[in-house]
């Protein structure tokens, strides 16, 4: 869609390909809206308006200031560094033009209370998903009101949590917007959080369903332990019901002052405490929507609700980022525990206890400690970290901690109700967060898919085992393990970061800034696996991707479909300066560590092979023995002319099975209708795949598979091994498991 500085849209014109306009929360709700599930009604102030607010209020650099040079880990310099950036905006006028429009759609919108909230536009992606750094407001009346609070909200972008998970993740301060939802209050009776996978095992043949009374703040905070529900999908039966007593609940206070919170804890009525909060009825209607929901987005989904006046509400959805594939069951310690409570991240953590009673606290958690909280809030973060498992009083498996804990990989149960209170600081404990015990003392696990792991990793074979790597800060980490390089180093990544489109910085004459941020960008992997082989893909943007870039609308035009559009090796015959500077950014890189070699993405024909490969020669990329030139295999035309392709002059391909797949079949990958056909296990992709490895084989060259295939289906890995494949290149999860095949087939074919 073409929303040139438009500053409010109504949920109804946008969809999830708009994340750079109104960011995850902005486009779920307008996606959801367009395909008929239930969401209360509003628009969206877009992030166009917060970026507006900052260039014309002259804020840009009085907090540019601030954050130069901030050690985020100095808790007190970081919060005090946000209060003041908060101060600033705060204290700045609104511009008008936006001030107007948010008062027109709140008023056509029939007014009453709204929810105000946050939606950043790197929040709810699977590469950025720590959502809920940003401030959401409930039950807010009156114009006026509402534009206050979309300028806390943009405000809430600079909270110290948010500045110190920006710093982490490398995203530029300015990159990332901010966008405002402002939609029909639901006055919840009871709400919650829907999985449509097992979080804890990764299960996707059950769901789970979290119910509380009241406004669902109270479940995603943790400070109500919610009933907990787990359903097999299939024949959508309840398998396992806990009822969770509770007796306060947040709701509307009909009795505010103004500048008061609006919302209050309330009492709840003492026959209702132990009740469930959901009838068999409303299960069965939350199931139906989930379902759908995650039929609609082709993806496991983590789904918010509400029920008002007997009707159901979605209030958002998002991606499920802590999907681990093939989870096995962790095996269970034969002890009395201490503690009981809601398994909420897999894994044994040992370590001292250390209680904390308030944010400003988490100074006092140091690498290995147990952290133990009444619950925890996006502050407590940096501490979690640097915990060794995590335990809270209150809370639910769709709780903050619960969550935080699985997307770090540290071993959680929450709603032990008494973990504060019988743990003594320094006491040494072992956490099972697989199963939700906690037991005294140090007790020496057993793991044995642990030990299992780290042995098949140890193998040795003939078939490389290579990795998909895309950001940076995990290239010192995997490199470490037991792999023989990068398969495939995505680009995109990198570019997103830098975050502004190569012929705008060529126009504005900062090519140097755009190859030295490349150069930094691709470094760290090449410095990681030195001497091992990393596999740079050039650019594989497409228009549409391109065009959410600063300055990318001047350039990018629009496509039905991008997918078959103007990427890969056209766009470099045809913006050949463009293609240029990413040269001289390997080449910069080279001359450090000459271990990164190139694969091209998207060749279309012989005739661009050549020019693309004649274009690198020109600006001294050369095909030598030090330095490798791959192609992708993602076209029927390459499989269907793969020996005039390697007569061209190159060192082997990579099959990209996602694009062959896609190409072959006639599929729209991201088609729910679709989605059950769309299988690389398909004869007629695995015939491309095989021809493509027994002619490379035949010619000399090499042979890989860098698409997810392999990662899914391990029985396709072992037909790879069998035909001859050179390397495969999975994710980082899958490495020592394809080895292991990998070595099976090997002694099999040996033997």
């Amino acid at each position: 869609m073409s929303m040139d500085k438009k500053t409010v849209v109504w949920f109804k014109e946008v969809g999830k390909n708009d994340i750079p306009l109104v960011g995850g929360k902005g486009a779920n709700l307008g996606e959801m809206t367009q395909a008929g599930i239930p969401v209360p009604p509003g628009f969206v102030v877009t992030a166009e308006a917060y970026y507006e607010f900052i260039e014309s209020s002259g804020v840009h650099g009085r907090i540019k200031d601030i954050l130069e040079n901030l050690n985020i880990e100095d808790s007190a310099a970081l919060l005090l560094a946000s209060q003041k950036v908060k101060d600033i905006i705060m204290n700045a006028p609104m511009p008008a033009d936006i001030a107007s429009a948010i008062r027109a759609y709140y008023e056509e919108m029939g007014e009453g209370f709204v929810a105000v909230r946050s939606s950043a536009t790197a929040e709810d992606l699977p590469e950025a998903s720590f959502a809920g750094q940003q401030s959401t407001y409930l039950n807010i009346r009156g114009s006026e009101s509402v534009i206050n609070h979309v300028q806390q909200c943009w405000a809430s972008l600079f909270e110290a949590r948010a500045i110190y998970y920006r710093e982490e993740q490398h995203f530029d301060h300015f990159k990332v917007g901010i966008a405002v939802p402002v939609q029909r209050m639901v006055e919840s009776e009871s709400s919650g959080v829907m999985f449509t996978v097992e979080p804890i095992s990764s299960d996707t043949s059950k769901m789970t369903i979290e119910a509380i009374y009241g406004l669902g703040e109270g479940i995603v905070s943790g400070e109500v332990t919610p009933d907990m529900y787990i359903i097999d999908k299939a024949s959508r039966a309840v398998l396992t019901r806990n009822i969770s007593h509770q007796a306060r609940m947040l709701a509307k206070n009909l009795n505010v002052l103004p500048g008061e919170d609006p919302n209050s804890w309330l009492t709840v009525p003492v026959e209702n405490q132990s009740v469930p909060k959901i009838t068999p009825t409303e299960i069965d209607l939350l199931i139906e929507t989930a379902l759908n929901i995650e039929k609609h987005y082709g993806c496991p989904q983590d789904i918010e609700w509400g029920k008002e006046k007997g009707k159901i509400f979605i209030l958002q959805t998002r991606p499920v980022t802590t999907v681990k594939k093939n989870v096995e069951q962790q095996e269970e310690i034969d002890a009395a525990p201490i503690l009981v409570g809601n398994a909420a991240s897999p894994g044994f953590g040992i370590g001292p206890v250390v209680i904390l009673s308030d944010a400003n606290q988490i100074d006092q958690v140091k690498k290995g400690d147990v952290l133990v909280a009444q619950m925890t809030t996006p502050d407590f973060v940096p501490a979690m970290k640097r915990a060794a498992a995590i335990l809270t009083d209150e809370g639910g498996r769709t709780s903050h901690a619960a969550i935080v804990s699985r997307e770090l990989g540290v071993p959680c149960v929450v709603g032990t109700k008494t973990a504060t209170k019988v743990l003594t600081p320094g006491q040494i404990i072992t956490v099972d967060g697989a199963h939700g015990k906690v037991y005294d003392g140090a007790i020496k696990v057993d793991d044995k898919d642990a030990e299992k792991e780290a042995e098949l990793e140890k193998l040795q074979t003939k078939t490389n085992v290579y990795v998909n790597l895309a950001q940076p800060e995990l290239a010192e980490k995997v490199a470490k393990r037991h792999v023989d390089g990068v398969g495939l180093l995505r680009a995109e990544f990198i570019v997103s970061q830098i975050g502004m489109h190569p012929l705008y910085m060529i126009k504005e004459g900062r090519q140097e800034e755009y190859i030295q941020k490349l150069y930094e960008g691709i470094l760290p992997f090449a410095k990681a696996f030195y001497p091992r082989n990393v596999t740079y893909r050039t650019t594989d943007f497409k228009t549409n991707e391109y065009k959410e870039l600063i300055g990318g609308a001047e350039y990018e035009g629009s496509e039905e479909n991008p997918m078959l559009g103007y990427r890969g090796a056209s766009r470099y015959i045809h913006d050949p300066e463009a293609f240029k500077l990413e040269i001289e950014a390997i080449k910069r890189v080279r001359a450090e560590y000459d271990n990164v070699n190139v694969m091209i993405p998207f060749v279309r024909t012989v005739k661009e092979l050549r020019t693309v490969k004649a274009i690198m020669e020109e600006c001294g990329l050369v095909r030598s023995d030090k330095f490798k030139l791959w192609m992708m295999v993602e076209i029927p035309a390459n499989v269907l002319l793969i020996e005039d392709f390697l007569s061209v002059g190159i060192d082997g391909v990579s099959i990209g099975s996602n694009d062959l797949t896609q190409l072959t079949l006639g599929i729209d990958r991201d088609n729910d209708l679709l989605a059950d056909t769309f299988d690389e296990r398909n004869k007629a992709v695995l015939k491309a795949i095989k021809h493509t490895i027994t002619v490379c084989k035949k010619m000399g060259v090499t042979a890989s598979i860098c698409g997810q295939a392999p990662s899914v289906y391990p029985e396709l890995t072992e037909k790879l091994v069998q035909w001859g494949i050179t390397s495969v290149s999975v994710s980082p999860d899958m490495i020592a498991r394809t080895r292991g095949i990998i070595a099976d087939v090997e002694k099999k074919l040996n033997s």
